[in-house]
């Protein structure tokens, strides 16, 4: 159970030669996997690279959103080929590859790669974050309402009126108590950007493995939090992701919860 986090970035970086192919091809294969939940054949296409790819490293296996599901997490490599399939498609650069890295249930590593804008985002258990060969780290704001939050919109919204009710009511008790609210469409690079300090917080649910493997140990290794919305270490299957700079977490989650 041995790999190279250097040789993972260099597989991620010749993925996003794939992914600049389809991001700028003029038409793209596109199905549906529900209502509004879009796949791509390049979501395909660079999955497939990267398990090929990563299978090479002994004893881990591959988690990934397209074909390669697989619930056991523990050593593993889990794969988001395109969070941000919508923004891909309509060529808005906020889309990117996330590769996670676990070991023995445990993060290890993570890597979220935005081809279009050059930005790599990493992090490397107990060694900080980066973005690039830049060492990054979480904002300042301490005061809630200075806060700038980020969030997303659940696939489920179409069909579930519990979720949608849900998110309705989070923005309209969120709205007059923080700075703003800004939704992009990607959580992995939702998760950089607090990081990263352009966002101070963000909350989401419904998300899988694979949108968040990645961002959060970066996160984490910036110096913020992240959790459920009850305050609890977040876990793979909880409904909702808080991350933070650390500094309102706990009024974030209160507010959550209210």
């Amino acid at each position: 159970m041995i790999y190279n986090f250097d040789e993972v970035r260099e597989i991620v970086l010749k993925a996003g030669e794939i992914f600049k192919e389809g991001f700028f091809a003029t038409k793209k294969e596109v199905d549906f996997k529900g209502k509004k939940e879009l796949v791509t054949e390049y979501d395909v296409k660079i999955e497939d690279f990267l398990t090929t790819e990563l299978s090479k490293f002994d004893g881990f296996n591959i988690v990934a959103e397209e074909k390669h599901f697989d619930e056991e997490i523990k050593n593993s490599f889990i794969i988001d080929p395109i969070d941000g399939t919508t923004n891909f498609l309509h060529q808005i650069p906020f889309c990117a590859i996330s590769v996670g890295i676990y070991q023995n249930g445990f993060e290890r590593g993570g890597i979220v790669y935005n081809p279009i804008t050059n930005e790599m985002y990493w992090a490397k258990k107990g060694e900080g974050a980066y973005l690039n060969d830049k060492k990054i780290s979480v904002s300042d704001v301490d005061v809630f309402q200075r806060a700038l939050i980020g969030t997303g919109f659940p696939y489920s919204a179409a069909d579930n009126e519990e979720d949608l009710r849900w998110v309705v009511s989070k923005l309209q008790k969120l709205l007059p108590k923080v700075q703003d609210i800004r939704r992009f469409g990607s959580a992995a690079l939702d998760l950089c950007y607090v990081a990263n300090g352009k966002l101070d917080g963000f909350y989401e649910i419904n998300l899988k493995p694979w949108d968040v493997a990645a961002g959060k140990i970066i996160v984490r290794e910036a110096g913020g939090i992240v959790t459920n919305n009850y305050g609890e270490d977040y876990e793979f299957w909880d409904k909702c992701i808080v991350a933070t700079n650390g500094r309102f977490h706990q009024e974030f989650v209160e507010a959550l919860m209210g």
